[in-house]
């Protein structure tokens, strides 16, 4: 009997931790049999856990919202976590939880063994609180939308406001959230630009889940953490490349406005002006318009062109 009911709660801890499990992967997980698995499934489901289940060759499992917030699983490393991240929220990091995380520390630490309680009390009092004056304040809500993404491996749509103000619309496939200091930022694969960015999660706005599922991608770093902070230490976007270009502004916005900002000057030529930390960009983006135009600087730029119209010409 015991050893049913530590598989079962091993089971519970399984579905909580993945959207989506494979009926096979998690018996294999479990060291039990499909049809001893089956049963316990329907054993949480008479405890009133909400375990939907779908059948075929890729049939699986996964553990619905419900009604009531059904008790958690959580392992001693997990309750430790638990505590001290409710200990930051509780000092103001997300805007507009700070009552909300004190009732639940306050229920936390109650039902903690006294060794996790002892493990909490020696981090809160070895650790010293820093008092920004200009603490970021994030809307849990879009933390909440970007962690979901993150662990369900679906497709991300938001608004980004960059550091000059500009605003972009953004398709990424999310990897992971990295608190850095008194910052959140989301590691992510841009599906528009090609590459991995880090995003300041308090300039993301309006974040929607598309139900696009993909494959985790290689992430060229050791961790995102990493990531993070080799994009902190060099200086973003060193180039700012400005050019004329000799076609209507509604024309070249169309093509390329979404990598840059296009000023109209009247109605055959615009001004194109783009900050960017790779040339290959607005190279990129000058021959998308397929118009004539003419770099004002920087001088550079010129260079990548003509180095890339030799190489087009050898093609």
């Amino acid at each position: 009997m015991a050893n049913t009911s530590n598989r079962s709660l091993r089971l519970l801890s399984l579905l909580q931790t993945r959207r989506y499990w494979l009926g096979v992967e998690l018996a294999e997980r479990l060291g039990v049999s499909v049809r001893t698995l089956r049963r316990d499934v329907d054993r949480l489901r008479e405890l009133g856990y909400p375990v939907e289940s779908q059948r075929g060759v890729d049939g699986g499992y996964q553990l619905a919202a419900g009604a009531a917030l059904p008790p958690l699983v959580i392992d001693d490393e997990e309750a430790v976590a638990l505590a001290v991240g409710l200990q930051v929220a509780a000092q103001g990091a997300v805007e507009g939880i700070e009552e909300s995380s004190v009732r639940a520390l306050a229920k936390v630490v109650q039902v903690m063994p006294a060794r996790l309680r002892n493990r909490v009390e020696a981090l809160r009092t070895m650790t010293v609180p820093s008092a920004w004056s200009g603490t970021i304040r994030i809307d849990p809500d879009v933390l909440t939308a970007v962690a979901l993404a993150c662990r369900d491996l679906e497709r991300l749509r938001f608004s980004y406001t960059a550091a000059d103000k500009r605003r972009s619309e953004r398709l990424t496939e999310p990897h992971r959230l990295v608190c850095i200091g008194h910052r959140w930022y989301l590691v992510a694969y841009d599906l528009t630009r090609h590459d991995w960015r880090s995003f300041r999660v308090d300039r993301v706005t309006a974040p929607e889940r598309d139900g696009t599922r993909f494959r985790p991608r290689d992430l060229p770093a050791a961790d995102a953490a990493e990531f993070v902070k080799a994009g902190l230490e060099t200086p973003p976007n060193p180039y700012t490349v400005e050019a004329l270009i000799f076609a209507p502004a509604d024309v070249v916005r169309e093509r390329i406005g979404r990598w840059c900002t296009i000023e109209e000057l009247d109605s055959e030529r615009c001004r194109m002006v783009m900050t960017t930390n790779s040339l290959d960009w607005p190279t990129m983006a000058l021959g998308t318009v397929r118009a004539d135009f003419h770099v004002v600087h920087p001088h550079e730029l010129g260079e990548r062109l003509r180095e890339w119209g030799a190489r087009f010409q050898r093609a």
